[in-house]
């Protein structure tokens, strides 16, 4: 039964796990005559496909196999458009079609929905992108040791891949990375070395409004941007000036951390302000580097009026808005409610959902810096029952302790938004002892070409 490394094995995809890559099982019998089973892991390939494979590294509990030619195709498998695909880990699924995708996705959020007992014909088919393509509003490219820059090898987080192009990110994202890459290159300048834990350059995050055009340029270093760097990171600025007007807000993050996180103990403004305008449901918003923002706005958009629509709000209405960020959502429900109490664990996101408030004019919202489960008792203290109840939480979920006090403060409405349809419905099965009832779930894809899928669901109070 034992299977060696760099063995050709044919077999069919029977599933997709929860990173996209196929799941294959391949029979043996051992030297006692007994037949047993091997798991394997096939990046790329897709439902249904006959795959002849070489059998490559052990992984915990299967082995990972690389495809080696495609016997009988997915109907759905399409050519991939971006050069980078076979290594770069941004995309999966570019060789399956978008319409191939959505059927997947809507699939796995009626198959989650049905392991906790509910009708999966609650779940709507997912909502698409008429244009899947350079969707994404921010991205966060890593720097190699030798300087070039690009995103993660699929599988293996430890390499980087040199991008010449990003088919998710937006043209003049891309372009301002490019220069920025090609500015390393002219001043010779290193990327942080994971293993040594040497090296400048860590990460280069770039984000864009695209309702406003404003482009935010962040580089994570090692190093302060002054004494033996001060004439590159002057060349810099004047590059970035005279070339893209659009760049509102260039920042010099410090990172000494071994942690390899987009994050920074110091903040330098090379040039610009720390922060950058974006728009969503016609609300303004300031965005700093480390703001939590939808990243797909044309989806986010859809997310949002989703909501709304479900949510019903009413003028003489109270509302929380639980895990809420910079205010994405309050600010579009302050406007139709007639209170708004806003909790989020995250205090710099707190701030700028009050500042976010104080910007468009909105004086109905209280926001407050806690944890889920404590800040609900002491808005529901202070604030009262509310009608209507909105929670976003984490890939994590809200979890038990919070969707029970949730239960117990029975609003009569409540929204779920969610990034992850296995938490989500664990979470929903919660406030079925406090008499809610399920009515609708919509998929809304925000990340084409990856296995994630949003979705926005209505329960309501049955009296």
């Amino acid at each position: 039964m034992k299977i060696t490394q760099g063995e050709m094995v044919e077999t069919q995809i029977h599933r997709l796990d929860d990173r996209g890559a196929g799941q294959a099982v391949v029979w043996r019998e051992n030297e006692k005559g007994h037949i047993g089973k091997l798991k394997l892991t096939i990046p790329r390939t897709l439902p249904g496909e006959k795959v002849r494979v070489k059998v490559d590294e052990p992984l915990k509990r299967r082995r990972k196999a690389i495809p080696e030619e495609i016997i009988e195709p997915n109907p759905d498998r399409t050519n991939a458009p971006c050069p980078h695909f076979e290594r770069c880990g941004g995309c999966v699924w570019q060789h399956w079609s978008y319409e191939g995708q959505l059927r997947h996705k809507t699939a796995h959020v009626k198959e989650e929905v049905a392991s906790q007992g509910y009708d999966p014909a609650l779940v709507l088919d997912t909502i698409g992108m008429d244009k899947p393509w350079q969707y994404r509003n921010k991205m966060e490219f890593t720097f190699s040791p030798d300087g070039s820059l690009g995103l993660h090898e699929q599988g293996n987080f430890r390499k980087v891949i040199s991008l010449e192009t990003c088919l998710i990110a937006s043209e003049e994202m891309v372009t301002a990375a490019m220069e920025v890459a090609d500015w390393v290159s002219g001043h010779e300048l290193k990327g942080y070395d994971k293993d040594s834990h040497e090296g400048l350059l860590r990460h280069l995050m770039v984000r864009q409004s695209f309702v406003t055009g404003e482009i935010m340029l962040g580089l994570f270093a090692t190093e302060s941007p002054d004494g033996s760097l001060e004439e590159a990171v002057s060349d810099l600025v004047d590059r970035v000036e005279k070339k893209f007007p659009k760049v509102k807000s260039l920042l010099w993050l410090e990172n000494r951390d071994w942690a390899d996180r987009t994050q920074s103990e110091k903040s330098h403004t090379l040039a610009g302000r720390d922060y950058i305008y974006d728009e969503m449901d016609g609300y303004r918003f300031r965005l700093w580097f480390d703001t939590f923002f939808q990243t797909n706005p044309v989806q986010a958009q859809k997310l949002v009026d989703l909501a709304v629509e479900m949510g019903k709000p009413k003028k003489t209405e109270k509302m929380i808005d639980l895990f809420c960020g910079v205010g994405t959502f309050s600010l579009p429900f302050a406007s139709r409610v007639g209170e708004l109490a806003g909790i989020e664990i995250v205090e710099s996101s707190i701030e700028s959902a009050k500042r976010n408030a104080e910007d468009n004019g909105i004086s109905n919202t209280t926001f407050l810096a806690k944890d889920a489960r404590k800040g609900i008792d002491e808005i529901l203290e202070s604030f009262g029952r509310p009608e209507l109840l909105l929670l976003d939480p984490p890939r994590s979920g809200a979890g038990g302790k919070v969707m029970r006090r949730i239960g117990r403060s029975q609003p009569e409405r409540i929204v779920y938004v969610s990034c992850n349809p296995s938490t989500f419905a664990a979470d929903i099965k919660e406030l079925e002892q406090f008499g809610y009832s399920l009515k609708v779930v919509q998929p809304v894809d925000l990340f084409p070409h990856t296995v994630h899928v949003e979705c926005v669901a209505e329960l309501i109070l049955e009296k």
